[in-house]
This record gives structure tokens, sequence and C-alpha cells, in this order.
């Protein structure tokens, strides 16, 4: 036997065996998301319940809440307005004064026709703030009443002539009154004047 004969009790080399890598699992299926508390899902063939309403956080207390009202039905607060200041005793004594100026004036102005309007607009924005100016503020408007309505009338007479002489009586009337009332006020007295209906007090 030579020596390159391969002997029997020599060891082999034995095939190698490529073992195969175990199969991949297959992925889970996703969880079914949780069911929202109030809402479960329905069964087959049923129809779902409405979704519930969201609940809203309540209002911190000290936040002033609005209650809403039907169109047309809104209620709006009436604006508030401080009273106007009282007048002084010389204020009061200024105004009566003036009351029987501008009555006097507007008078002679308007031939007697707009004779009220001055004593009017005192009386009306200060007839509130002092019962001085509005006595005299409402005598000088009494006499002025007194005065149209002896116009009138002497307007009606002046058919059978009486009444040109009653409208110049008229007017003297006027003149001497509201000369009378300017005095009486800038001395600070009280006084009505005579032959006058107090239309206005």
């Amino acid at each position: 036997m030579s020596e390159n004969t391969p002997r029997d009790d020599a060891p082999r080399d034995e095939p190698t065996q490529i073992v195969p890598p175990p199969p991949a699992e297959p992925p889970a299926p996703p969880a079914a998301p949780a069911p929202t508390p109030g809402w479960e899902t329905p069964a087959a063939g049923e129809v779902p319940p409405p979704p519930p309403q969201p609940q809203y956080a309540q209002q911190a207390p000290g936040q002033q809440q609005y209650a809403q009202q039907p169109y047309g039905q809104q209620q709006y607060g009436q604006p508030q307005y401080a009273p106007a200041a009282p007048l002084t005793a010389q204020e009061e004594k200024t105004w009566a004064l003036l009351s029987h100026a501008a009555g006097l004036v507007a008078m002679v102005i308007s031939a007697g026709t707009l004779g009220f309007v001055g004593s009017l607009v005192i009386y009306l924005v200060y007839k509130d703030r002092g019962p001085f100016v509005r006595a005299h503020a409402a005598n000088s408007l009494n006499i002025q009443i007194t005065t149209a309505i002896g116009v009138v009338v002497s307007v009606i007479l002046m058919f059978v002539l009486v009444g040109f002489v009653t409208i110049f009586l008229v007017g003297i009337y006027a003149f001497v009154m509201h000369i009378i009332g300017m005095v009486k006020a800038n001395n600070g007295e009280w006084w009505n004047p005579p032959f006058t209906p107090r239309f206005v007090k």
C-alpha cells in the first residue's frame, strides 16, 4: 500500500448542513381604541347612539355672567346722571333778574309775540336748582302768558276800536311788571305780580 493511498481509519470531512432561520412571527394587529365613556360601540345592525355632548368647564367665581335674551327683548340700563348742583344765593338772584329781563327784551324785539321764550328757557334750566329763581322765572312766565291773552283779546276788540286802547295798556302792564320783578329779584325779595293769574308755579 502506497503512502498516497488514504487510510480507512483517517477522519473524513463531513458535509456542512445549513440550518434555515426560524420564520418571523407576523406583527400583532393594532389594538382597538378604547371606547369613549358613555358611548358604547353598537352591535351589528344597531343604530349608534349620538355622541355625548362636550362638558364645558364652569365659569370661575368672580367672572361676570351674561344671560342671552331673545332678539328684541334686550334690556339696556338707563344712564345715570348726577343732579345739578344747587345755585348759590347770589346766582339765584342773578338768574331771577335775568328771567324778567329776558322776557322783557324778547317781548320788545318780537313785538310781544316771543316774550315768553327767554323766561321759559330759564325756568326749565334752573327751576330745580333753587326755589328763588324758580319763583321769579314762574312769575315772568305768568306775566308773558297774561300779556299774550291780553294781546289776543285786544286784536279781537280792534273791530270795535276798543282793542287799540287795550293793546297799549297790555304793553304797559307787561313792561311795568317785568321792571318791578327785576328790582325785587335784585334785592332778593319774594314777589308775586298783581293782576296776574298763576298759570305756572
